[in-house]
């Protein structure tokens, strides 16, 4: 069984000092990635910036001294934007407090109980479709700032059809000024990586930061920046005990698990990408353990949800970062940029965050995936596929995780019951067909019928399509391909056997499999039936029934 053990305390036994300084370097450099990325991601959740820095700063310390995967980078993440901005909009910044809260408890007790492998029964259509759902959310949430509109709303708008609308009714205040910083923001993020030597170790984003500021300040641009509607604080994360009622953990409850669902496919996917890009292996338990850890000490200090950034851990690794030291001197970095740096995040144009966050939804969309997905799929993939992405877009994650999985279930239910089948056999004459050496010899009197799929509540009604006739002695029904059975089928069978008992009708079983034994077993079945009528092949459950016509006979 897989250890509940974090791997800096397993990695530390054989650590270097050539791997500090490594992890050092790389821990900086991810820091400075991290920076606009969390005041972003902030901004776009609907929260104040710093609470971006205090998500990376104490769930990234935390995610990485007790993860299960050596070189995982935690903060916020695109992913949770809709979401947080949802519960704030509804309960305020306590209930996305507490929510933040319950989601690190409900982590907590899935590391414990062992759930991290539980993870891989969410469909990838599901995975997939509510990923690019997010991805346009995300887009459609910063029109607003990209195009410099002034959007006039008594109420925040929280829902992305909202805030569409209000683009195309808004469109009139278009700020030239601020689409041209925009734009050459968006330039030297797509670009920039082509530049050819040293220049491509600098974060794109920050350089767009830098440019975006000068040509603001320089040329005097009348463009809105952070600080124009933002009061930065560059205080340290204080701890905040959250005001708990019954009423309002009612309300946040979903979410909390929305979160925590969330929080645990996408830290376990980032596990599963670095694991690849290491040689290495995470434990996914106790992962799942430091996530919650994470998000209950963000919630604590005031910060917002977080899990683990495949972007940002990639990025580590590519920078040396080969154990958890490098994700804590991350976090520790992020601690002192925001003491001594955060007040010059006012001069960030808000033009600027939105580029960098329209390249966040781009990486995210992974539209070549959901392109690929509707080309191959079968239909009822395609259509979790399709209804998960637009429910994503229309409503919100909470519905469409919960829709999502239900239809993928459904379709999944009648995809294998058309796969199970009851046939009975055909019954040939020898005169008719003499050449065919396969025949076998069915006693007289004696149905048989094949049985094919798992038997379970979905397609138990088809045990109820075998109908043996009056003048039947024997009921042969050969299991080889049933390889489960519920409690429904179970049912089913105990019926059919009630009618073959009142018709003085013996049933007989072949080769009937590990589980369906155990299931009837367990029920009584077969002490009921008889253990003698259960075979162990088709040859010899029609000896028995020749057996029992001869023993009639007489």
């Amino acid at each position: 069984m897989e250890k509940l053990k974090p791997k800096l305390f397993s990695v530390m036994k054989t650590y270097t000092k050539e791997q500090f300084v490594k992890d050092v370097i790389a821990g900086i450099i991810v820091a400075i990635i991290a920076l606009p990325l969390s005041i972003a991601l902030a901004l776009a959740s609907g929260v104040t910036p710093e609470k971006g820095l205090y998500t990376a700063i104490t769930a990234g310390f935390v995610i990485s001294f007790l993860g299960g995967s050596r070189v995982q980078i935690a903060g916020p993440t695109a992913a949770f934007a809709t979401i947080v901005a949802g519960i704030v909009a509804k309960n305020g910044f306590e209930g996305l407090v507490l929510a933040t809260l319950m989601a690190g408890i409900f982590l907590i007790a899935m590391g414990l109980l062992r759930l991290g492998s539980l993870i891989k029964y969410i469909p990838y259509t599901i995975t997939t479709g509510f990923t690019s759902g997010i991805a346009v959310t995300i887009l459609v949430g910063q029109l607003k700032d990209f195009f410099g509109l002034t959007v006039v709303s008594e109420e925040p708008l929280i829902e992305t059809m909202d805030k569409l609308k209000a683009v195309f009714v808004f469109f009139d205040t278009f700020n030239v000024q601020a689409f041209l910083v925009g734009l050459v923001s968006l330039a030297i993020l797509i670009f920039w990586n082509r530049l050819p030597g040293v220049l491509q170790k600098i974060p794109p984003s920050l350089v767009a930061v830098i440019v975006g500021i000068v040509l603001v300040k320089g040329m005097h641009l009348h463009v809105n920046t952070i600080g124009d509607l933002y009061e930065i604080s560059n205080k340290l994360p204080a701890f905040h005990m959250p005001a708990f009622s019954f009423k309002l953990v009612r309300n946040v409850l979903p979410d909390a698990f929305t979160i925590a669902i969330l929080a645990a496919i996408e830290s376990l996917l980032s596990c599963v990408v670095s694991d690849g890009m290491i040689g290495s292996r995470h434990r996914s338990n106790m992962e799942l353990v430091a996530q919650g850890a994470g998000n209950i000490t963000s919630a604590l200090f005031g910060g917002i949800p977080a899990t683990g950034a495949i972007a940002r851990t990639a990025a580590n690794i590519k920078n040396g970062g080969r154990t958890p030291i490098a994700g804590m001197v991350h976090a520790v970095t992020l601690l002192l940029i925001l003491v001594v740096l955060m007040p010059y995040a006012a001069l960030i144009p808000m033009p600027v965050i939105a580029a960098i966050l329209f390249m966040v939804a781009y990486n995210m969309s992974e539209w070549r995936k959901f392109r690929y997905l509707l080309k191959t799929s079968p239909k009822s993939d395609i259509i979790v596929l399709v209804t998960t992405f637009i429910l994503t877009v229309v409503f919100d994650l909470v519905v469409a995780i919960e829709i999502g999985i239900l239809l993928a279930a459904l379709l999944f239910m009648k995809r294998m019951s058309d796969e199970t089948d009851v046939e009975g056999w055909k019954y040939i004459e020898e005169e008719d067909d003499p050449e065919n050496i396969n025949l076998m010899a069915v006693p007289a009197h004696t149905k048989v019928y094949e049985m094919s799929g798992p038997m379970f509540f979905a397609a138990a009604d088809k045990i109820l399509t075998i109908t043996p006739a009056d003048e039947d002695d024997c009921l042969v029904l050969r299991m080889r391909s049933v390889n489960a059975i519920d409690a429904t089928a179970m049912h089913s069978l105990e019926t059919l056997f009630d009618k073959c008992t009142r018709k003085k009708i013996t049933m007989i079983f072949s080769h009937v499999n590990s589980q369906p034994m155990s299931v009837m077993e367990k029920a009584g079945f077969v002490d009921k039936v008889g253990r003698d009528n259960f075979c162990d092949h088709i040859e010899a459950a029609l000896q028995r029934a020749a057996d029992l016509k001869g023993n009639q006979n007489h």
